[in-house]
């Protein structure tokens, strides 16, 4: 009997072995390398943070001189004046000219410098905001990975069933043709193999749908088949999720950005109250006019100091601060709200993986018990001892068992590497 068994899953496992030459052989950090190269929501959130990082440059640009060049040819009614359109009426000559005019901001309170302090924090936010989308990736790439491990695992299962329940109904085939069984004992025989088939041909599904799951991760959505290494199992929880939290609370990039957001919306609140004070700049220009007539002198060149002071704006630079000042304290209380969330989803996660952890080892005592009440079902169904119901309830208790088993293992993996995700240990 073990020699058909041993036959049967072979025939079974050969076709499996023969396909998995083609397939392409992963480990779990390979297939998280390739995910952060290929998946385009990596590229996106680096782009962005590229983007904002052009911010603050671009106010920096405010505290630089400012330098521009002119050439001017006018043909023009000789000494005439505009008159309209303008309060100063200047008068209009023929002339070539060119020159230079330079501005410089000398001050303006500090409003410029915390403009460029705001941009800066909000560009160091986004770079979290690609260190979230970082893990995000991983995380979804070792879900996938222990899903096909853990699909392939529950159809080794349902491929050894099949064999097993195929033994079965030949044997009990074999007595009902003998008058030694009853024709219910081959009908039920029947039924339950034709439930291991179906079982399989679930298991079989479930292992592409796992498989493209993984392959869109990695992005790499063509790819057909993978042959995975397994992984040794995660060192063991500490004995509270207190330590687990405090590194939450220092590492998640979730909460990194809120606080950078928040120090930049501080900032640009201080950018928006100095819109009260003056601005100071200086200001010059130079240059030749080389042909025109007689009352435009030849050279030419000016400099002076320009103070603004805003005396009335209607209400426009209050109604801002007073925006930017709410703006800033909804930005620290998003923080709050996200580290309530954040101490929430660690002591979950922890506790799911403290048992899933202790799953693997009742499955474990589980599937040791159903094998045993197989046999023991076994032996007194050969002996006439008990009906094939006895038997068919101890086989589809193995079946839940070996299955049990086969995903403890890659549930404890996955849940645990989803606390070092909360914690923000993934990287």
């Amino acid at each position: 009997m073990r020699f058909r068994l041993l036959a049967a899953v072979v025939a079974i496992a050969l076709p499996a072995q023969h396909a998995l030459v083609a397939q392409q052989k992963l480990t779990l950090a390979e297939a998280e390398k390739l995910a952060l190269q290929h998946n385009p929501q990596i590229s996106s959130a680096q782009f962005s943070a590229a983007a904002a990082h052009q911010t603050p440059k671009e106010f920096h640009a405010g505290l630089e001189p400012l330098l521009t060049g002119s050439l001017t040819g006018v043909g023009a009614d000789t000494g005439s004046r505009i008159g309209a359109g303008n309060i100063t009426n200047s008068v209009l000559y023929n002339r070539i000219g060119s020159g230079v005019a330079i501005s410089q901001l000398v001050t303006d309170f500090g409003r410029t410098g915390n403009l460029i302090a705001s941009a800066n924090l909000r560009a160091q936010a986004q770079d979290q905001v690609t260190e979230t989308a970082r893990a995000d990736v991983l995380m979804t790439t070792a879900r996938a990975y222990f899903a096909v491990l853990r699909a392939n695992a529950v159809l080794k299962v349902a491929q050894q069933t099949v064999a097993e329940r195929g033994i079965v109904r030949d044997k009990v085939d074999a007595l009902y043709k003998n008058e030694l069984k009853s024709k219910l004992d081959a009908s039920f025989a029947s039924v339950r193999l034709a439930e291991a088939k179906l079982f399989l041909s679930q298991a079989e599904s479930d292992v592409h749908a796992a498989e493209a799951a993984l392959a869109s991760a990695i992005g790499a959505p063509t790819q057909g088949g993978f042959q995975l290494a397994e992984e040794p199992l995660p060192a063991p929880l500490p004995d509270s999720a207190e330590p687990l939290i405090r590194q939450a609370l220092q590492d998640r990039p979730e909460l990194k950005d809120l606080r950078l957001e928040q120090s930049a919306a501080e900032r640009f609140t201080r950018a928006e109250k100095a819109l009260r004070y003056p601005t100071i700049s200086a200001a010059g220009v130079t240059g030749i006019v080389p042909a025109g007539q007689a009352q435009v002198q030849p050279r030419y060149g000016a400099a002076g100091v320009n103070v603004s002071i805003p005396i009335l704006d209607g209400g426009l630079y209050g109604a801002r601060r007073t925006e930017a000042e709410l703006k800033a304290k909804a930005a620290a209380e998003r923080v709050a709200a996200q580290a309530n969330l954040i101490t929430r989803d660690v002591r979950t996660a922890y506790l799911n993986a403290a048992t899933a952890g202790e799953r693997v080892g009742l499955t474990e005592q589980l599937l040791a018990q159903a094998q045993l009440s197989l046999d023991l079902a076994q032996g007194r169904y050969d002996l006439g001892l008990s009906s094939i119901v006895e038997l068919s309830e101890a086989q589809l208790s193995l079946t839940s068992a070996q299955i049990s088993n086969a995903a403890a293992r890659y549930e404890y993996q996955a849940q645990r590497l989803f606390v070092d995700y909360q914690v923000g240990a993934l990287r």
